[in-house]
């Protein structure tokens, strides 16, 4: 009996997708368990709608953009609005093995950017997107893209501007 194409399309596309997709999620939502809930809806979306890809964009920009609209979805729903998800280190337990700490500086700017910024970054930078990509992914004109980017990258050198005077 033949495996169903959809089913061998969605192990594939898993094993070559899941990261870089958890990534993006975990960056939107700053929650490992959401952003690993946000892939599972992604992955499940995508084989209910798999009928659907037409092929206009590479199926790595379609499972990004359906990642995106799942987890924007997510943060405007009450749950997100209405639940504290930051967490005081005091309320960590020990760490049972020191660890070399690391300077997160630069991912503290970008998550701090405005949300389009953030995402052009994330995008560009985090996921290597090419500005083609990035215009099938988000929607938007490639010019939109070019301007979301320079006023990224001069909004964090205005924020780095500190931090990179001392390396």
């Amino acid at each position: 009996m033949a495996q169903d194409p959809r089913r061998e399309w969605l192990e594939n596309a898993i094993t070559r997708w899941e990261k870089p997709i958890l990534r993006l999620c975990y960056a939107y939502l700053g929650d490992r368990a959401l952003a690993e809930d946000a892939v599972q809806e992604t992955f499940f979306k995508a084989w209910k709608h798999y009928d659907r890809f037409r092929g206009e964009a590479n199926e790595k920009t379609w499972l990004m953009r359906i990642a995106i609209n799942h987890c924007k979805d997510l943060l405007k729903s009450a749950w997100a609005r209405n639940t504290d998800r930051s967490v005081v280190p005091d309320m960590l337990p020990e760490c049972p093995v020191p660890f070399e700490e690391r300077d997160d500086t630069v991912t503290r700017a970008v998550m701090s950017l405005p949300p389009k910024l953030k995402e052009v970054t994330l995008l560009r930078w985090y996921q290597e997107m090419s500005l083609e990509e990035m215009t099938m992914v988000l929607r938007i004109p490639r010019s939109t893209v070019n301007y979301r980017l320079k006023k990224a990258r001069t909004t964090l050198k205005g924020m780095l501007e500190e931090w990179y005077d001392e390396e």
